[in-house]
C-alpha cells in the first residue's frame, strides 16, 4: 500500500477534501496512521518505550490515541479523528472508515486478546464504543453513539445502547417485542388459582360424602 493510495482513499471518503495536497497536509487521521506504522514496527521489535513515545507524540498532535500494538490494515481513514482510542490488541482490516470519538476498548485487565477485531469495509460511526474481544464482520456498519459488546455479523447494521443488529445486508432482523413477553408472576398466580379451585372442589366432594353418611 502506497501513500498515494492512502490519500486517494481519503479523497473518496471525505468530500470536504479539495485536493490530494490538502489530504496529505491536513488529515490528522493520515498523520496518526503514518506515525502508528513506525510505532508498530518498533513494538514488534520489542522496543516498547520508543514505540510508546512515538504514539504519545502522535496523540499530542492529532488527538488520536492508537496503541503501538494495534494491528491496522490498508486504507483505513480516521475522519476528523479527535477522541479516537484504539487499544493494544485491537485489529482493523482494510478499507475501514472510523469517525471521531470512537473507542475500541477492552473490558478486562488481564493480558491477552481483549480488544475488538474489525473486518474489511466497515464503517464505525461517531462516538460509538466497541468493547471486549468481539468480532465485527466485513461490510458492517456501527451507528453513531452505539455501545457494542457482542459480535456483529457480516453486513450487519448496529444501533443503540446496548448495540443491537437491526439489518443484515439491508434485510430487517426480527426483534423481540418486549411488550409481548410472558409475565412470570401472572403465570404463577394463574397456577395458584387453578390449584385452589381444585382443592375447593375436593373439599366440597368430601363434605358431601360425609353428609350422606
Amino acid at each position: 500500500m502506497t501513500l498515494k493510495e492512502e490519500i486517494q482513499f481519503i479523497m473518496e471518503k471525505d468530500p470536504s477534501m479539495k485536493s490530494e495536497l490538502e489530504a496529505l497536509l491536513c488529515s490528522p487521521g493520515l498523520h496518526a496512521l503514518l506515525m502508528h506504522r513506525i510505532a508498530h514496527k518498533l513494538y514488534r521489535e520489542k522496543c516498547y518505550v520508543g514505540a510508546r513515545v512515538i504514539a504519545t507524540i502522535s496523540r499530542f498532535f492529532t488527538g488520536i490515541d492508537i496503541h503501538p500494538g494495534a494491528k491496522i490494515g490498508k486504507c483505513v481513514f480516521i475522519d476528523h479523528g479527535s477522541g479516537v482510542v484504539i487499544g493494544e490488541t485491537a485489529e482493523i482490516g482494510n478499507n475501514v472508515l472510523i469517525y471521531q470519538g470512537v473507542t475500541l476498548g477492552g473490558t478486562k485487565l488481564v493480558k491477552g486478546k481483549r480488544h475488538p477485531t474489525v473486518g474489511n469495509n466497515v464503517v464505525i460511526g461517531a462516538n460509538s464504543t466497541l468493547l471486549g474481544p468481539i468480532k465485527v464482520g466485513d461490510n458492517a456498519v456501527i451507528g453513531a453513539g452505539s455501545v457494542v459488546t457482542e459480535n456483529v455479523p457480516e453486513g450487519g447494521i448496529v444501533v443503540g445502547v446496548p448495540g443491537r443488529v437491526i439489518k443484515i445486508y439491508g434485510k430487517k432482523v426480527e426483534q423481540m417485542d418486549l411488550t409481548k413477553l410472558p409475565d412470570p408472576m401472572a403465570q404463577v398466580m394463574k397456577c395458584l388459582l387453578s390449584r385452589i379451585d381444585e382443592i375447593e372442589a375436593e373439599v366440597k366432594r368430601l363434605r358431601e360424602e360425609l353428609e350422606r353418611r
